[in-house]
């Protein structure tokens, strides 16, 4: 359980510091092109704590459900307070605009890109089904009927008794590395022996146990084969990967958040079909941050997973959640960010085939137009998130299934 809580406020943390970041890029650019940027604060609501420093106030809020940066002018509706007509962000170069708008998606592009090159570094790559294997038990017998528990009377004795222990880590199989459990059943033969290497205890052990045949009933059907008597347990063992390696294997971890994150959105549909119908949605589905924490939580509470294994799977959950923010708040519509750079690069568009008609610019798209398509995204996002929360607490997807 405390495992499980560390996951939970580890996410919580992350989340919040990468909406700080989120916001910071959106300031930080604004203040690199000149804008008066007023205010930079981490929630919404009733205001915690604040101070100012220059022309910015700098604050947290009650709610932690998000952050924003006050930029002056960001529409022509605004009042302006004398002496800030050439530092509104509507009277700046259309590319400095964009790169404001587009600033804090690239920086949970950045982080994602980041977190997942040092989790390759330092834990592995956590995609890779390279397993550890260690001998879970070594009963007195060779158990014929799997759906029983325990030894029966004909069972024959266990070849492994008084060899192997509860522990061992399978290192070799007749001179072949292991790193999954089907590398011990394939090399069994029956009366021929296998030479093993073992880790007991910090130590390489060999080892040599002779396999015996048994007629063995898996789900009902009888079959002869051999074996040494004894039950494996796997874990993940990712091979390390080197500062070097790690960068191709970063960009194609990026690509796969890419196709998961296309994926998802585009299953959206269907995934509040069923939740509304009652369905259980599957991990790749869109959730909200409670699945996200949820998910941290299992994680990091699941039991006989090293630690780097937990920290490494943790943080690449992170990296993917960034990954889907980032592309997630660059769709184009209004009010996320991509709507206000779509609505740029239409006018944008527009003006340079004004030039090429020799017409007059047409100008800024008047955004009192647009406001009722604005209202009807904005109450649809808040739908769709409310229906998955609700998804998230009372019928939560299972990492474990």
């Amino acid at each position: 359980m405390a495992m499980t809580a560390v996951g939970i406020i580890g996410a919580i943390v992350v989340l919040l510091l990468s909406i700080m970041l989120h916001e910071a890029g959106h300031f930080l650019t604004a203040k690199h092109y000149g804008m008066k940027a007023t205010r930079f604060f981490l929630g919404f609501g009733p205001t915690l704590w604040s101070m100012r420093r220059g022309e910015t106030e700098y604050g947290v809020k009650a709610i932690p459900a998000g952050g924003f940066v006050k930029i002056v002018g960001m529409t022509p509706l605004e009042e302006i307070e004398p002496g800030d007509e050439e530092r509104v962000f509507y009277k700046q170069p259309a590319r400095q605009r964009a790169v404001v708008l587009s600033a804090g998606s690239a920086v949970h592009i950045v982080l994602a890109f980041l977190i997942t090159y040092l989790v390759l570094v330092f834990a592995g790559d956590l995609s890779s089904s390279r397993a550890a294997v260690y001998v879970a038990q070594v009963p007195r017998c060779v158990v014929t009927d799997v759906q029983q528990q325990g030894c029966q009377a004909t069972d024959p004795t266990s070849p492994s008794r008084g060899i192997l222990q509860s522990g061992d880590r399978l290192l070799e199989v007749n001179g072949r590395q292991v790193h999954s459990d089907s590398v011990l059943r394939n090399a069994l033969q029956e009366g021929v022996p296998v030479h093993l290497v073992v880790d007991r205890h910090g130590r390489d052990v060999p080892l040599t146990v002779t396999p015996v045949a048994v007629q063995q009933k898996v789900n009902g059907v009888e079959e002869k084969v051999a074996k040494i008597g004894v039950f494996l347990t796997q874990n993940p063992d990712p091979p390390s990967v080197g500062a070097l390696a790690a960068v191709p294997h970063t960009f194609t971890t990026m690509g796969q958040f890419f196709t998961q994150t296309v994926q998802g959105l585009g299953r959206i549909p269907k995934t509040l079909g069923d939740v509304l119908s009652g369905k259980q949605r599957g991990v790749n589905d869109v959730g909200t941050v409670v699945a996200a924490t949820r998910f941290s939580g299992q994680i990091t509470g699941a039991h006989n997973l090293a630690l780097s294994v937990k920290l490494g799977s943790f943080f690449l959950l992170m990296a993917g959640l960034n990954f889907f923010i980032g592309i997630f708040n660059m769709l184009p519509l209004l009010p996320l960010d991509g709507g206000h750079v779509g609505i740029l690069a239409f006018e944008s568009a527009r003006s340079r085939v004004a030039r090429l008609l020799r017409r007059p610019d047409p100008g800024r798209v008047d955004l009192l137009k647009v406001m009722p398509v604005t209202y009807a995204v904005f109450v649809a996002l808040v739908g769709m998130s409310l229906i998955l929360l609700y998804a998230d607490i009372f019928r939560p997807i299972n990492l474990n299934g």
